[in-house]
């Protein structure tokens, strides 16, 4: 249902978009007036862009040298930001101190749909220099380190899905989200005619990413009321994950100033859910494929075990893949969201289908929804594939057939389930740490704590007159 990513080795020397800033650019963009607003954001524990506004002639005469800083309660809140009890990091015990934010310039990049304005990402760290290990950043670079020691470097892309109404985000809280106005009325999927509908909103969400660094690839309607999807071009999983936030945050700001909202949730109804199907290859210092190779299927065998650990660890790493309690109402079978641990080659029905041939042989994983956070769903492959690569564990044959009807192990049916497993589970405090397997269960059991103490519409329609 969604579109290819089409990978290839020249494609890896693609230069990156003029939407991109050296400091000496944003220097002269500052003197020149036409840049007065820097903007310096952490990814959080959601995947939603916090930080601050900064003056630009502060961020140069001090931010750039010196960094800033933030509330360390930032990875310590659920979605409503509600301070919440059970994180080792920040407490009221430990007084909710600050951690350092430290910019990375090579993340610099304008936001062509604020005036003035630029953004550039930062890592956290402690006032003694030490990462701030939970941060989601962090988490995946560590994991990048891992590859890197077998000189390997990960190639992903992430394909979103969003549904757009035509009520502003202000009208549709006001509402309750209900009776909202899906921006197309039909199954608009790879429809020219249903997406010129709203071309003028995809139009200018593509533009503003390209303007800021990004290569857009495509646009294509998809199968709920609304839905689309806006394809970019894969690169290393670090800037794929960066772009990933941006381009998540962007494309709701201009849909804001359009009068309009769209929504990333994984199951924003009872018709097809949000997906974000991951990508990822692997490639060696010279770019030569490292998964590709003459076994069969067009694998190499450090392919064949590294999609083999993608197997073995999907059930355990399952809750960086479908972080909340809406996640999991996503995994309906026969809907295109998988549900059995099965490889396939182009095979939908699977949780992992293999795709391309030869230079643009990747994985993609269609287990994470659009709620997904890059980071850590990007995290969580490259530890399933080292798991896989050093033991040399076997790949079972691939499935041809329907998987929802195969019999085989499926992924966690609900948060909790996928808690108790990450929680038990020895390769995810091997692969990333006590500090981090505590860290986002505790987010879990706030999540399912909220959840089991709401209310809920359906309760209200089944029980208000009739129990």
């Amino acid at each position: 249902m969604l579109a290819s990513i089409h990978w290839s080795v020249s494609r890896l020397l693609t230069p990156r978009g003029g939407g991109v800033l050296t400091v000496e650019q944003l220097r002269a963009e500052i003197e020149a007036g036409r840049v007065d607003t820097v903007l310096l954001g952490i990814t959080d524990m959601q995947g939603r862009l916090q930080g601050k506004r900064l003056a630009a002639r502060y961020f140069l005469d001090e931010v750039l040298e010196h960094a800033a800083e933030g509330c360390n309660y930032l990875l310590a809140v659920d979605v409503d930001m509600n301070t919440v009890d059970g994180y080792a990091m920040s407490s009221w015990d430990r007084g909710y101190g600050d951690f350092v934010m430290r910019p990375d310039l090579s993340t610099l990049r304008r936001v062509p749909w604020q005036e003035g304005t630029v953004l550039l990402l930062a890592d956290l760290v402690w006032e003694d220099g030490s990462d701030v290990v939970p941060s989601p950043r962090q988490i995946l670079r560590r994991q990048i380190d891992r590859l890197a020691a077998y000189g390997w470097t990960a190639f992903v892309g992430t394909e979103l899905e969003f549904c757009v109404y035509n009520d502003t985000y202000e009208q549709a809280w006001q509402r309750g989200y209900r009776d909202l106005s899906p921006a197309n009325v039909y199954n608009v999927d790879y429809s020219l005619l249903g997406t010129a509908r709203i071309e003028p909103l995809l139009r200018k969400i593509r533009l503003g990413m390209e303007g800021a660094g990004l290569y857009v690839e495509s646009a294509k309607g998809e199968c709920n009321l609304g839905q689309h999807e806006i394809a970019f071009r894969f690169t290393d999983a670090l800037t794929t994950c960066d772009n990933h936030v941006f381009y998540k945050n962007g494309a709701k700001e201009i849909a804001a100033q359009e009068g309009r909202s769209i929504t990333f949730m994984a199951k924003p109804n009872q018709r097809e859910g949000n997906s974000c199907h991951i990508h990822i290859s692997l490639r060696d210092a010279d770019g030569v494929p490292v998964m590709a190779g003459r076994e069969q299927y067009g694998l190499s065998k450090i392919g064949e075990h590294f999609i083999a650990g993608q197997l073995a660890a999907m059930r355990d790493l399952t809750l960086f893949y479908a972080p909340n309690i809406n996640s999991y109402k996503r995994f309906v079978p026969g809907s295109f969201a998988p549900t059995a641990v099965k490889w396939g080659i182009d095979n939908r029905t699977c949780s992992l289908r293999l795709v391309g041939h030869g230079p643009s042989l990747r994985i993609e994983n269609r287990v994470p929804g659009g709620d997904v956070n890059p980071y850590l769903a990007v995290a969580a492959l490259i530890a399933a594939g080292l798991r896989g690569v050093e033991n040399e564990l076997p790949l079972d044959e691939p499935y041809g057939g329907n998987a929802y009807t195969s019999g085989a192990e499926t992924v966690p049916s609900t948060l909790r389930d996928a808690l108790s497993l990450w929680e038990n589970s020895a390769l995810a405090e091997e692969s990333f740490g006590k500090d981090v397997v505590d860290h986002y269960a505790n987010n879990a059991r706030v999540e399912i704590a909220a959840f089991d103490a709401a209310v809920t519409d359906w309760e209200l329609f089944r029980g208000f007159e009739r129990l």
